[in-house]
């Protein structure tokens, strides 16, 4: 048995079932197939484990973003009393997306669930709890929303000044969808990638 991996305490990811039921609930498929960190960053899905009490003066967190460039910070608490709009929001965010850039998202607070699209376009179902934090590859179809608890307050990093632009499935045209295709899912399950408009 391996050294237990610290951030498998904050970060855990599963196959997702294809159940419409409350997409707050885990979701997990039965028997639960659980997915390893590993496998995430071979989809280009970055992970930390980091001290989320202590944000401010983490020297790990500044290594992080100085090495990464990550410029900018700012906060985003996501719940019915703090979110304006919250419904909307949340429907939003829960919509098939990509961006052009990184989704850069450290959990100070709270949690929430991250789905990311596999190589064989399978959701996986990230889970990041209070001292995680991940990094989605630009280009990489995903969505996100709160798990019961109804509470997430996450650090947003970014290179420069922030875009946050989502582009709804299917956009395979744009370079960043075609750059992620040619990085990361071409070299899996021979070479078949996943044509969105199909």
């Amino acid at each position: 048995m391996g050294v237990l991996d610290k951030r498998e305490e904050v970060i855990q990811a599963w196959y997702m079932d294809d159940s419409d039921e409350d997409q707050r609930l885990p979701h997990h498929r039965e028997p639960k197939e659980f997915v390893s960190l590993d496998k995430l960053a071979e989809l280009g899905v970055l992970s930390w484990r980091l001290d989320a009490d202590n944000y401010e003066t983490d020297e790990e967190l500044k290594k992080i973003r100085e090495e990464r460039g990550y410029s900018y910070m700012d906060f985003c608490e996501v719940c019915p009393e703090k979110l304006p709009n919250y419904e909307e929001k949340i429907k939003n965010f829960f919509e098939e997306h990509l961006h052009t850039d990184e989704e850069i998202r450290y959990c100070v607070a709270g949690s929430g669930y991250f789905d990311v699209r596999d190589h064989t376009d399978k959701w996986i179902r990230v889970w990041v709890k209070k001292g995680g934090m991940i990094v989605l590859p630009a280009g990489i179809y995903h969505r996100f929303t709160l798990d019961t608890d109804n509470y997430i307050k996450a650090m947003r990093l970014f290179v420069g000044d922030p875009i946050w632009t989502p582009f709804n499935r299917p956009h395979d045209h744009l370079p960043a969808r075609k750059e992620y295709i040619e990085n990361f899912l071409q070299n899996e399950g021979g070479g078949q990638a996943v044509d969105a408009a199909a």
